[in-house]
């Protein structure tokens, strides 16, 4: 990763939620006095459809928005189909988050990134009481395993703007539950 542009992808289908943390993390590091774009990519089906969103974040303006195969620096897949339809942009060696529940890697996907499986559809469900709160468990662990391109703080009152007040204490839990369980789950 470079000092000063960081490019995360989320994968999943039409409303899982990642189209919000893509959106979070933007805003963030504007926030943060840089810049941040999501684009975002939706098949025809709007839910169940593969979805991905890939973010980038730099100090300089963003002067071309996409992804080239093999420049993402970090991937959270809770979609088997986008997993493999997007898996190859990814960084050989770069970290990929998935939902084991939902998303099983093949040996050579093994070799060839540094896979960890966090179950956030479950910790969202069975943690934080609320399905709905697994994109920010994967906003807070995609900022673990970024190295804070976004300072914590600036990334969760940034969080807390962009959803509504009475769901604050249940998504600040899932918030803190990803980093968490991003800790535990570290092997680098």
């Amino acid at each position: 990763m470079s000092s000063n542009r960081t490019l995360m992808r989320f994968t999943g289908v039409g409303g899982q939620g990642v189209l919000l943390a893509g959106e979070i993390f933007a805003a963030a590091k504007i926030n943060n006095g840089g810049y941040g774009l999501k684009t975002a990519t939706y098949t025809s089906q709007v839910r169940g459809g593969p979805t991905v969103v890939d973010i980038t974040l730099q100090d300089e303006e963003i002067i071309y928005p996409y992804a080239n195969d093999g420049e993402i620096d970090f991937m959270l897949s809770v979609a088997q189909i986008s997993f493999d339809l997007f898996k190859n942009g990814v960084k050989d060696g770069a970290t990929i988050i998935i939902e084991p529940n939902l998303v099983r890697p093949s040996e050579e996907d093994k070799k060839r990134w540094n896979i960890i499986e966090i179950p956030i559809i479950t910790i969202a469900k069975e943690e934080v009481g609320n399905v709905i709160t697994q994109s920010i468990l994967a906003l807070a662990i995609a900022n673990y395993f970024t190295g804070e391109t976004i300072p914590k703080e600036v990334l969760r009152t940034t969080m807390l703007s962009k959803i509504p007040a009475k769901l604050h204490d249940m998504n600040n839990k899932a918030y803190d539950l990803g980093y968490k369980y991003a800790k535990e789950a570290d092997n680098r």
